[in-house]
């Protein structure tokens, strides 16, 4: 069954996420969900604004996953290199910020993107063409329709916890199933900030919302 993951964005900049041509990606933000979101499963993700990015706690995006790369083969295939996402690249031996990257323009954060260079268990990177971003456009309109995820947003903090409850899960996929009808896949809301290389993506804590049966 699938899973809903949702949290709170410190930064909106077409970094994390990315969307270009029809493709939303994760490549450099949240490495607990790119490590254990499933394509097979078709996991949800929600990204909601933090408080410091819309006091509101705008809906941000919503995106099933559709395909998931590991092994940091997102910043290896010549496909996703004109990506402004894909700021590494292979060298052979180890991965490097690709020259003139957009975001993360400091090597300070490849260990938190991609993992330690004895593994780079964290370089997974998930796409979807099945998404819908809103960027800054639209303020916040679920909170009153849907008082439990109102409510797991205000408690949540930095780190990983589960939710059980069904009515939260009822909320989410409801959710889901109005913003997919209500806007087209091609919407395309106006991103919050503008890029900056001197930012970091670390955003607040995440959860999901999965049935009884276990995160």
């Amino acid at each position: 069954m699938a899973k809903f993951y949702f949290y709170k964005l410190t930064v909106d900049d077409g970094g994390a996420p990315c969307v270009e041509n029809d493709l939303l990606t994760l490549a450099i933000c949240k490495p607990m969900i790119r490590s254990t979101a499933d394509d097979r499963a078709n996991d949800v993700i929600f990204g909601f604004a933090a408080n410091s990015l819309h006091a509101d706690n705008r809906l941000i995006y919503i995106a099933r996953i559709t395909k998931k790369l590991t092994k940091g083969n997102y910043f290896k295939q010549q496909a996703y290199a004109h990506r402004k996402d894909c700021i590494y690249e292979w060298t052979g031996t180890t991965y490097k910020l690709r020259a003139g990257a957009k975001f993360h323009c400091s090597e300070n954060h490849l260990a938190h993107d991609l993992g330690e260079p004895s593994s780079f268990a964290r370089a997974n990177v998930l796409l979807s063409d099945d998404f819908r971003y809103l960027g800054g456009s639209l303020p916040e309109h679920y909170k009153k329709r849907f008082p439990n995820l109102a409510r797991a947003l205000a408690d949540l903090k930095r780190g990983h916890r589960c939710y059980h409850e069904r009515a939260l899960l009822d909320e989410l996929q409801c959710l889901w199933d109005e913003t997919r009808r209500d806007y087209a896949q091609e919407f395309v809301g106006k991103q919050s900030q503008q890029s900056s290389c001197d930012v970091s993506h670390r955003g607040s804590g995440c959860a999901i919302a999965v049935p009884r049966e276990g995160c």
